[in-house]
């Protein structure tokens, strides 16, 4: 299913001419690639890379995003590469994203959404011989209930996640992990209001920031570790 979107999205997409821009995107792209492998070979899960066909792309775009289908398809858009200054704030971002797949945070995504759905159902066959406003108010609790006990903590735990092995990768690739923090502060400091952390799907700038802290002496072995 990723291989099919991720051609229509390059087919319908206009893929940026920068050619140093491209260039950088590919190469950050192929050492996070290569860094990724040696980890999970490292602890023992060369198992998750079965599958995976590797491409990496840069979309002429105003969105700040960037993302890694399951299977290895990489976009960029132009958007984001102001917040990243340089190859190391690609890599903040590369890293990141190729976790979510390696991690297969979409297809436990897709899983946990059907499951929400047919809980929804089964409530619904439960509460049918009920009055009109009791099937309401309980398919309102359950609607609340499901997004924000369930549905938004397991986003956020995928993000946390997806940034301690992204930074992890980027630092086997020989990309300095202390301009992580410094990506997300740039991130946070970009403008537009933000949601609660309970309401939202990402972590906390703040959230975000520590967490990436807390991991970084593990991360800078990695990156002394390249360095040899």
């Amino acid at each position: 299913m990723s291989f099919q979107q991720y051609n229509e999205l390059k087919n319908q997409s206009k893929l940026s001419t920068n050619v140093a821009q491209v260039n950088a995107v590919k190469s950050v792209g192929s050492k996070i690639q290569a860094s990724t492998t040696e980890f999970l070979i490292r602890e023992g899960y060369e198992d998750l890379l079965e599958g995976y066909e590797w491409e990496f792309n840069l979309i002429e775009s105003p969105d700040v995003n960037a993302f890694c289908m399951p299977g290895g398809k990489v976009a960029f858009y132009t958007g984001i590469l102001p917040y990243c200054e340089d190859d190391d704030g690609i890599a903040v971002v590369m890293g990141h994203e190729i976790a979510h797949a390696i991690a297969e945070h979409g297809n436990e995504r897709m899983s946990h959404s059907m499951i929400q759905q047919f809980g929804g159902v089964a409530l619904s066959v439960a509460l049918s011989e009920q009055p009109e406003e009791t099937q309401q108010l309980f398919g309102l609790a359950y609607g609340v209930g499901s997004q924000y006990g369930a549905m938004l903590p397991f986003s956020r735990k995928h993000e946390s996640e997806a940034d301690e092995l992204g930074l992890y990768f980027m630092a086997l690739a020989g990309f300095d992990p202390r301009k992580a923090p410094e990506f997300w502060k740039r991130m946070s400091e970009s403008g537009g209001s933000k949601p609660p952390e309970m309401m939202s799907t990402h972590p906390s700038d703040e959230t975000r920031i520590a967490n990436l802290n807390k991991h970084m002496a593990r991360a800078l072995e990695y990156y002394n570790l390249s360095k040899k």
